[in-house]
């Protein structure tokens, strides 16, 4: 049996050392911890302003862009809205019935087509037609569907040209394009208010 002869003093200092000694190591660690933590808190921050600067910067080009552009296209609407309102005329003078009329050709495009656009050239003549189409089969067969006589619209119905990419600009489910040019029957019932018969 080992007797302990320190003095009661000396066996708390060295109690106090042994804690001393631990709460030091417990100081540093939390030390260098809260350290790391300030150096990742301060990277992040300087990496957060950068990213913020340059989206600013892009979001800055990207609006001078846009004004740049929307002053292009609002010439160009106001074009196109001046040219409308001249057809109007024509048309509103020779009371073409354009619901029936674009109504009709569109219950006769196929399945897999999309009408995009109607222009008259001469309301007593033709127009010119363009739609959009999942193949260039289905994009043929817009002419042959609207060529067909038992639809009473057109007399003659010809392919200006017909193209299919996968350019960006296009719906990727409708890569083909068609333009076509036709002649109205000149019995259609769906062209004219005034031609002798009573609705």
């Amino acid at each position: 049996m080992m007797l302990n002869l320190m003095p009661p003093e000396l066996k708390d200092s060295y109690g106090y050392a042994r804690r001393n000694v631990m709460l030091r190591k417990w100081a540093s660690t939390l030390f260098f911890s809260l350290l790391g933590l300030v150096l990742i808190v301060t990277f992040g921050l300087v990496t957060m302003e950068a990213s913020i600067k340059d989206y600013s910067r892009q979001v800055s080009q990207a609006q001078a862009q846009l004004k740049k552009e929307k002053l292009d296209e609002t010439k160009k609407q106001a074009q196109d809205i001046s040219n409308s309102l001249k057809l109007a005329v024509q048309v509103l003078g020779q009371e073409v019935l354009f619901s029936k009329l674009i109504t009709q050709v569109g219950s006769n495009m196929p399945n897999g087509s999309i009408l995009t656009s109607l222009n008259i050239n001469k309301v007593s003549g033709g127009l010119t037609l363009s739609a959009t189409a999942t193949s260039y089969t289905t994009a043929t067969q817009v002419q042959v569907n609207l060529a067909d006589p038992k639809n009473q619209i057109f007399s003659k119905v010809d392919i200006d040209n017909v193209s299919c990419s996968s350019d960006n600009n296009r719906d990727p489910n409708y890569p083909c394009t068609v333009h076509l040019r036709a002649l109205f029957n000149t019995n259609n019932p769906f062209l004219f208010v005034n031609q002798g018969k009573k609705s």
